[in-house]
């Protein structure tokens, strides 16, 4: 086993990389996927729970329950602002134990809360704000990773950990369903709440929500804090860190990822109340999970076909398939008296998961090497001292846009699902947000040709 703190980390280097290096990072890749599908799960499981609150007896109604599943991704995309910086400042290893270890409070919070309709909407809206620790995660997560992996990897590296993790989503939308019928925590937790739907009366635990997580965060906590490593090298002020924001490219691609991750955690949150609404015959909690499910399996995939091709090109091209998707998508939705198509809809909502898992992918691969890029250019002619310091820059730079950049997009998490409820509210259908995501995602297939598909761009990546 390595010391806690890596005295030496230089994975550009191919002979430390074999002897040393690659064991080492796989170890602390392997530790954090884990955790970071726990905080997915945390964040995310809202869009279940609100899903069932009405039949148990609570009395909110449908934009309080949009609220409900939008809050976490308010507050988890807030916090990543805060934890995009958190990595070189505390260490991956220390930082890693510490969010981890957050996530108990939501999951035990709602396990209590759930319990007793006559729970105030005022305690669960903080609830769903403290699910936000799970979004956050993810800031701090990959600019963890990033340093451990060489340029040639990062992809790859970056996929497998946020793609992996990403399937917290589905499989909380999958289990909690599942366990929520079953009294597993009933000795320790309470008895079970009566579930009233379509007339029919049966028994669900609804606690079980939240208390399925808790031994898992605890075992993940330990690995964290007895397996994973800080790099001393990869330490840096907040001041230091903060020149992203002079950086345009900063700014480019956190738009380009607010196109695909926005998507995919907003789409996430959103999907079951939307098929509630549109298709009430059709029972969400059945095929809501497939969409996130599929979106994070592809963004490994994403990764590795940036990392073959080049994450320019493989961006730009997904962006076309996300734009087609969403004309899918309007035109299976009920409409002017047609009661539309849930299997038509259904494809096309799982196309449009499998691109932003794919665009996931392929923008993380960008930035690092945009950024090494850039500071290798600056650093030209001044010889081989300056060059590295180029590449240790640009690593703290990339980590650090990473971050920054998945915080601006997690607000996907928050627009999207208002942005249904609202075009649901004012026009009685959800085809005016979806058109306003069309023109999005226009936009970013323009800025990703001329910023760095077209031949003259100036940033090959």
């Amino acid at each position: 086993m390595s010391s806690p703190v890596l005295k030496v980390w230089t994975p550009e280097d191919p002979t430390f990389w074999e002897n040393q290096g690659k064991a080492i990072a796989s170890r602390n890749l392997w530790i954090s996927i884990p955790s970071l599908f726990l905080s997915f799960a945390v964040w995310m499981v809202w869009s279940v729970v609100v899903v069932n609150l009405q039949s148990i007896g609570f009395g909110f109604d449908a934009n309080k329950l949009f609220w409900l599943a939008a809050l976490p991704g308010l507050s988890g995309a807030t916090l990543r602002i805060f934890y995009s910086f958190m990595v070189p400042i505390f260490g991956g290893r220390k930082w890693t134990t510490i969010s981890t270890a957050s996530l108990l409070i939501p999951a035990i919070g709602i396990g209590f809360a759930v319990r007793d309709p006559g729970t105030s909407y005022s305690t669960m809206l903080a609830l769903a704000l403290l699910c936000g620790f799970g979004g956050g995660n993810f800031a701090s997560s990959m600019s963890n990773i990033s340093f451990f992996f060489p340029k040639s990897q990062k992809g790859t590296a970056l996929g497998l950990n946020a793609g992996l993790g990403n399937l917290g989503v589905s499989a909380m939308q999958f289990l909690v369903p599942l366990v929520i019928t079953t009294g597993m925590f009933s000795a320790l937790c309470g008895d079970p709440q009566l579930c009233v739907i379509k007339g029919e009366t049966t028994s669900v635990w609804m606690q079980n929500a939240g208390f399925i997580w808790v031994p898992f965060i605890i075992a993940a906590t330990v690995a964290a804090w007895l397996g994973m490593n800080d790099i001393a090298d990869a330490k840096a002020s907040f001041r230091e860190q903060s020149v992203i924001f002079k950086r345009k490219h900063n700014w480019i691609m956190c738009w380009l990822y607010l196109g695909t991750f926005g998507s995919f955690i907003g789409y996430s949150a959103g999907l079951p109340l939307l098929i509630k609404s549109q298709f009430p015959t059709m029972n969400p909690t059945q095929y809501a999970f497939l969409g996130p499910l599929v979106g994070a399996l592809c963004r490994p995939l994403g990764g590795w076909i940036a990392d073959k091709l080049g994450g320019a090109r493989v961006t730009f091209w997904n962006f076309m398939a996300m734009a087609l998707a969403v004309f899918g998508v309007l035109y299976y939705l009920p409409h002017q008296g047609s009661a539309g198509n849930f299997w038509g809809f259904l494809a096309m909502f799982i196309l449009m998961f499998v691109t932003t898992g794919i665009g996931n992918g392929s923008t993380f691969r960008m930035i690092p090497v945009i950024f090494l890029t850039e500071r290798q250019r600056a650093a030209a002619g001044g010889g081989a001292r300056a060059q590295a310091q180029a590449v240790t820059d640009a690593a703290k730079e990339g980590a650090a846009v990473l971050g920054f950049s998945s915080a601006f997009a997690a607000y996907g998490a928050f627009f999207i699902p208002k942005a249904f409820g609202s075009s649901i509210a004012l026009t009685g259908g959800p085809q005016a947000a979806l058109y306003g995501f069309l023109a999005f995602y226009v936009s970013c297939i323009a800025l990703t040709w001329y910023c760095y598909y077209r031949r003259n761009s100036g940033m090959s990546c």
